[in-house]
């Protein structure tokens, strides 16, 4: 299990002046493809001199992806996490790019063992790359591949095994995941290695015409804190972070779902 972080929000431009004065916020993850090293904000230096952990999480490396790894986006990260001092990098098991073109959304993967095969392969040469332990979160997916051979906890597990990578567990996704595809979230925290526990996504979202999205522009649900806490009923997780990237609310919202998070894994 990774070292202690607490409970964190994801740093976007548009909420630089509010993480300055939330009162407990512990750390901040930011998008890597959104900075470079020699150019770092302002802000969010202020916030890694006053000692708050800040966190690199990457969403373009297509980890699970049948072509080449692109190591120019491997590097950045690398980078970047070596500017923050971070104690770990991060990214997603999923695929953004296949033949040339790319998706512009986080593609689930097959969860086959030749696919396995190549994303372990494929996190073995990022991890011989970025200098901190690189994490690996769960996506919210639309379909399931047909023919899976492993359960996603499953082929976590055994990633987590073959790579020595950790995981992010992105409890909205799991949610969604349940309302869109009928997984069952019960299961999945049953059978994931929490020893392998990096910290924990939270995010709101909506339902339109039968789909939940997964928005990160809404509040966090009822059920998705209520899932949170079925979590720490099985683990106490070293982090849990707050994501928000759309609709910005205002501070006493955010203050008041920080609280709400940091209540549901308090036992």
């Amino acid at each position: 299990m990774a070292d202690r972080l607490g409970i964190g929000i994801g740093w976007r431009p548009e909420l630089d002046l509010s993480i300055a004065r939330l009162p407990g916020v512990d750390w901040v993850e930011v998008v890597a493809e959104n900075l470079h090293a020699p150019h770092l904000p302002e802000s969010l230096l202020a916030l890694k001199d006053r000692g708050m952990p800040v966190l690199p999480h990457a969403v373009s490396l297509s980890l699970g992806g049948a072509e080449p790894l692109d190591t120019a986006r491997v590097e950045h990260l690398a980078e970047l996490a070596r500017a923050l001092d971070a104690p770990l990098a991060s990214d997603h098991v999923c695929f953004v790019r296949a033949g040339g073109l790319d998706s512009g959304h986080l593609m689930p993967l097959p969860r086959s063992r030749e696919a396995l095969d190549v994303l372990v392969d494929n996190v073995r040469l990022a991890q011989s790359i970025v200098d901190v332990p690189l994490a690996l979160e769960n996506i919210a997916a639309l379909l399931e591949w047909p023919e899976n051979e492993l359960s996603e906890e499953q082929f976590l597990t055994e990633l987590t095994e073959r790579t020595g990578c950790l995981l992010i567990v992105d409890v909205a996704n799991l949610y969604a995941n349940a309302r869109n595809v009928g997984t069952d979230p019960a299961a999945f925290l049953d059978g994931i290695p929490w020893e392998r526990l990096a910290y924990v996504h939270m995010a709101g979202g909506v339902e339109r015409d039968g789909v939940y999205h997964d928005t990160h522009a809404h509040p966090v649900l009822p059920e998705v804190l209520e899932l949170l806490a079925e979590l720490r009923r099985r683990t106490d997780p070293p982090g849990v972070l707050l994501e928000r990237d759309d609709d910005y609310p205002t501070d006493s919202e955010l203050a008041a779902e920080l609280v709400a998070l940091r209540t549901a894994v308090t036992l």
